[in-house]
């Protein structure tokens, strides 16, 4: 059944929303895949503790169906958020990226062979491999920190079903995954406690939405967190999903969304790329504030 389980996409919290969508486009060469506005809070608080208007940018090199993406969520009052040390940063592999970053002149750090760090507005770390891009998904990872990995990694592998890919005592990570040609997941012990800050995000996966009500119960017996229970969520115009969100050992959010529903809400949409531009010229959010002689709230 683990097999039927995907990576789907990582949940970023953007303060500066065109600076960030300059980034995704023009630095990692990603495309906007679709792009959605809500007038209220998520009910699985997607854009965070936040009740008011945001908006939902999915990103990436290609289709949800095959790609991991990223999220965007854009809380319309919150100007900035504080990073913790929960994110240790995404992989991929493109040198057209490092080569955008270097003709753009986005700061770039050689940081091993072959392997540059950039970084997102809001500070999010990307890791370059710099060779050709793939056909396939070029994001390789995402690195997230733990305090201990031995419990971390029972509770992705033996409960969530990730298969364990590479263990390396001496860095101290653990990697998996639930297939090989998925995004994996690496874990890093940190050795100390992981601070989320306000910024922190969430991964998502997927499995087939019968599976989801098992999954809640487990953690239930289990006696792991639970921070939302099985929920429909509904986006306008489009398919309604069933989620559970879950939290890892170290308070990492994990949400589990229903397969068939997904694909279907995760379709490419063509005019993504115009509905985030159009949102981004009619946000008059700075506007307001400075009129006001008011700052943007910092999370």
């Amino acid at each position: 059944i683990m097999a039927l389980r995907r990576a789907l996409h990582f949940v970023f919290k953007v303060g500066d929303r065109s600076k960030t969508a300059t980034f995704y486009r023009d630095v990692l060469g990603m495309k906007i895949l679709r792009h959605e506005e809500f007038e209220e809070g998520c009910k699985a608080t997607c854009n965070g503790p936040y009740d008011g208007k945001w908006s939902k940018t999915m990103v990436g090199f290609g289709p949800e169906d095959d790609h991991f993406v990223a999220e965007l969520t854009y809380n319309y009052g919150v100007g900035e958020y504080h990073l913790g040390n929960d994110f240790l940063g995404l992989t991929l592999q493109s040198s057209q990226a490092v080569s955008n970053a270097k003709r753009l002149g986005w700061p770039l750090t050689e940081v091993g062979e072959a392997l540059y760090l950039v970084e997102a507005p809001g500070g999010y770390r990307f890791y370059l491999v710099d060779k050709d891009q793939p056909h396939n998904d070029p994001v390789q990872k995402v690195c997230l920190a733990v305090s201990d990995l031995q419990k971390s990694t029972h509770y992705w592998s033996s409960l969530l079903g990730m298969k364990v890919m590479e263990r390396n005592e001496e860095k101290k990570t653990v990697l998996m995954g639930f297939a090989d040609t998925q995004c994996k997941l690496e874990l890093y012990n940190i050795g100390g406690t992981v601070d989320h800050g306000t910024a922190f995000g969430r991964i998502a996966f997927s499995c087939p939405h019968k599976q989801l009500p098992d999954l809640e119960a487990l953690m239930t017996k289990e006696n792991y967190k639970i921070l939302t229970p099985l929920v429909s969520l509904d986006t306008p115009g489009k398919a309604t999903v069933e989620v559970v969100i879950l939290a890892d050992p170290d308070g990492h959010e994990i949400c589990f969304v229903g397969d068939e529903a997904f694909r279907q809400l995760s379709q490419m949409d063509p005019s993504g790329n115009a509905l985030l531009d159009k949102a981004m010229a009619e946000d008059k959010s700075d506007e307001w504030f400075a009129k006001h002689n008011k700052q943007k709230a910092s999370a």
